[in-house]
């Protein structure tokens, strides 16, 4: 288990510099979306059942090298040792999917309404309300919890990297009942029109298939080429293969906005306002819960990080879905993507700085 944390905690080339590479990507799909504006919408149109399939061969194989990376023995030790994973769940299914709603409504629906007008048509031909399309991406990000890159953030605050694997694994499995139900309904709440099989649809095909994958083809690399080198030379080729896919997805997405963006840059600030205040909030709530359940600070700062974290490949995928590459909702969700890595950066010094306020702190 130690040999399978220490390769988690090496950040890749693609990782260490997500966020330059996703602003290279950003750049690529506005000039591409200019020189090349059918490109984009000509793959969206292949597509089965309204799922794109160009789109969802990337996001499959966004989802599937987390998926293969989780040791699922390590769910069951976790009841040894429940309040790190029980404070993440309370906090990621009870507080942060309603205080983003409820920070997205405050500043897109109220404070910048009037700097986000104009209304678009999503899939299924219904008319909506920009602003109101920014909220849905913000509410799908706030259901879809951590992702497995929390792992490095927990490891570089030198929290336990057990638990996180462990926290990692059962949000994973608890997206399968909680996330289209509570998505329905809280997209419901924002009057956005939301096809119930297609949500489900997407949770099964985006977190389930790449689930049972990965639980199966980890089994069976491992009987048949050994642990050691499924660690290290299996796991060391899917990082960039999932982060490629994550790049090529943005340059799609963003080639649909090229105009928008240019015109109206602001917008993407705009939408990083709330989900910034949104990841603050949610990790000082569970940061102090831990301190109050007096949790050792190896415990606190991934249960923290854990619940501050956005499961973005997921949100994505879901959003691109439902209301389409080009919707609002889908740029809100690569906003999401956008502000990830700086902002967790940010949170794991914070972690640092403030070790000292825990009892029997071990590093």
């Amino acid at each position: 288990m130690d040999h399978i944390i220490h390769e988690e905690r090496r950040l890749s080339f693609f990782e260490k510099y997500l966020t330059g590479w996703v602003i290279l990507c950003i750049g690529v799909g506005i000039i591409l979306g200019k020189l090349f504006p059918q490109v984009a919408v000509r793959l969206d149109q292949i597509s089965i059942y309204q799922v794109s399939v160009p789109i969802a061969i990337c996001l499959f194989f966004m989802m599937y090298p987390i998926m293969v990376k989780i040791d699922f023995s390590e769910v069951i030790k976790a009841g040894k040792t429940p309040k790190p994973v029980i404070l993440t769940l309370i906090v990621n299914w009870c507080i942060k999917p309603f205080t983003m709603l409820a920070i997205a409504w405050l500043f897109l629906g109220i404070f910048f309404k009037g700097w986000l007008p104009g209304v678009e048509i999503i899939k299924g031909g219904a008319q909506v309300e920009l602003f109101r399309s920014y909220i849905a991406g913000c509410i799908l990000l706030g259901i879809a919890p951590c992702t497995a890159m929390v792992l490095i953030w927990g490891h570089l605050a030198r929290g336990n990297d057990g638990h996180t694997l462990v926290m990692v694994a059962i949000n994973s499995l608890t997206m399968l009942f909680l996330y289209a139900p509570l998505g329905g309904w809280l997209l419901g709440i924002n009057k956005m029109p939301i096809p119930w099989q297609t949500i489900v649809l997407s949770v099964i095909i985006y977190v389930g298939l790449p689930l049972l994958l990965g639980y199966y083809s980890r089994k069976w690399l491992i009987a048949r080429k050994g642990l050691k080198w499924f660690e290290e030379k299996f796991l060391r080729y899917l990082t960039p293969v999932s982060i490629s896919a994550l790049l090529l997805t943005l340059v799609l997405l963003f080639s649909f906005k090229g105009e928008l963006i240019i015109n109206q840059p602001q917008v993407i600030l705009l939408i990083a306002v709330p989900l910034f205040i949104q990841t603050c909030i949610i990790f000082a709530i569970t940061y102090i819960a831990a301190k109050r359940l007096k949790l050792s600070y190896r415990d606190a700062a991934p249960s923290a990080l854990v619940g501050a974290s956005n499961h973005f490949e997921v949100a994505i995928a879901t959003s691109t879905i439902l209301f389409g590459l080009s919707s609002g909702a889908s740029l809100a969700t690569v906003v999401g993507v956008l502000i990830e890595v700086p902002v967790m950066l940010l949170l794991v010094r914070v972690c640092l700085r403030t070790r000292n306020l825990f009892d029997k702190v071990r590093l």
